[in-house]
């Protein structure tokens, strides 16, 4: 028995083309499965407010909106929970010219919020604002 065959002068090959197939299967998922920063991004405009003084402070009315859920008007505290009866309330200090500022604690509810709301249209408020205060 010959165990010591002829050996081959011939160099291996390299299959190049089963080769670039995998690095083009494994080039397009990771193009498939990267986060492009560009796509994640919303343009906004926003829009600018033009902060000038207010001049008719006198035709204003505050309703504060605590975090307890008590409702005060104009610093006032209003002893009444529904908004009928807050309706009535702001219809006898404001007339329908009568610009509404309401000033909630951000820890109030919003259920308290809608009934402040509810109240500006009982009493026939429809100039309502809401205060804020700048984040800093």
């Amino acid at each position: 028995m010959n165990f010591r065959g002829r050996r081959s002068s011939a160099e291996p090959e390299i299959n190049l083309i089963a080769l670039i197939d995998v690095l083009m299967v494994i080039m397009i998922f990771l193009m498939l499965t990267t986060t492009w920063s560009r796509l994640t991004e919303i343009n906004l405009t926003l829009p600018a407010a033009n902060a000038q003084p207010q001049t008719d402070q006198a035709r204003q009315v505050i309703l504060t909106v605590s975090a307890q859920g008590t409702y005060a008007i104009n610093r006032i505290p209003v002893p009444v929970q529904s908004a009928a009866g807050l309706g009535a309330a702001l219809a006898a200090v404001a007339s329908a010219e009568t610009r509404l500022v309401i000033s909630a604690d951000a820890s109030a509810t919003h259920q308290a919020v809608i009934h402040a709301m509810e109240a500006a249209r009982i009493a026939g408020l429809s100039r309502m604002t809401f205060a804020t205060q700048s984040g800093h």
